[in-house]
C-alpha cells in the first residue's frame, strides 16, 4: 500500500475510489462520509485529540459516478499482465507489443496490447503471434475498475479485502 490511502465506498458499499487519509478524515469529520475500517496502528493528531486513521469509508449518500475506467497506459498494461512477458514469461527487459502490428491495422487498445520482453517482440517482428510461432500466455482484456484496483494496483491492504475480495466483477 501507497502510505496513506483509503478506498472510498459509495453508500451502496460499491467500491469508486481512493483517497488520501486527509480527505478521508474530512469527509468523515464532516459527516459526509462514515469510518467502516480503521487504518491498523495508524492515527491523526491534532493539538488536543487523537482520531483513528480510516482505511475503508462509506459515503453517506449515495453519488451517482461517470463510467471508470482503466486508463490505458505502459505501467497499466505492464501491471495487468504481472511484469511478465505474455510469451515466454521472461520479467526482464520488458516492451509493449501489438498482437496485430500497427502496419497491419492493429490498434493501441487493452485488447491488442501485451507486455512483451525484447527478445520475444523482436522475434515476433511484423507478425502476428501464430505467424511468428509463438503463443500467448494468456488472452489480453480490458481490466474492470474493480478488478484492476483489488489484483493490479498494488495498493491492497487487508483492511479493504472484506469490501473487494469477492467473486470476480466484470
Amino acid at each position: 500500500m501507497r502510505k496513506g490511502q483509503v478506498l472510498v465506498l459509495n453508500f451502496d458499499y460499491s467500491p469508486i475510489t481512493v483517497c488520501t487519509v486527509q480527505r478521508a478524515f474530512l469527509l468523515v469529520f464532516g459527516e459526509k462520509a462514515e469510518m467502516l475500517e480503521r487504518l491498523n496502528g495508524h492515527v491523526l493528531r491534532s493539538v488536543s485529540k487523537t482520531f483513528p486513521a480510516p482505511a475503508v469509508i462509506r459515503l453517506s449518500r449515495y453519488v451517482r459516478v461517470p463510467y471508470q475506467g482503466v486508463m490505458l497506459s505502459r505501467q497499466n498494461v505492464f501491471r495487468r499482465d504481472g511484469h511478465q512477458c505474455q510469451y515466454c514469461g521472461s520479467g526482464k527487459d520488458l516492451t509493449l507489443d501489438h498482437v496485430i502490428p500497427r502496419s497491419k491495422n492493429g490498434k493501441s487498445t487493452w485488447t491488442n496490447l501485451v507486455t512483451a520482453c525484447k527478445r520475444c517482440n523482436t522475434r515476433k517482428g511484423d507478425y502476428t503471434p501464430e505467424a511468428a510461432g509463438l503463443k500467448l500466455r494468456k488472452t489480453p482484456e480490458k481490466p474492470s475498475y474493480l478488478h484492476f484496483l483489488r489484483d493490479h494496483s498494488g495498493l491492497m491492504v487487508e483492511e479493504w479485502r472484506p469490501f473487494l475480495d469477492f467473486k470476480r466483477a466484470g
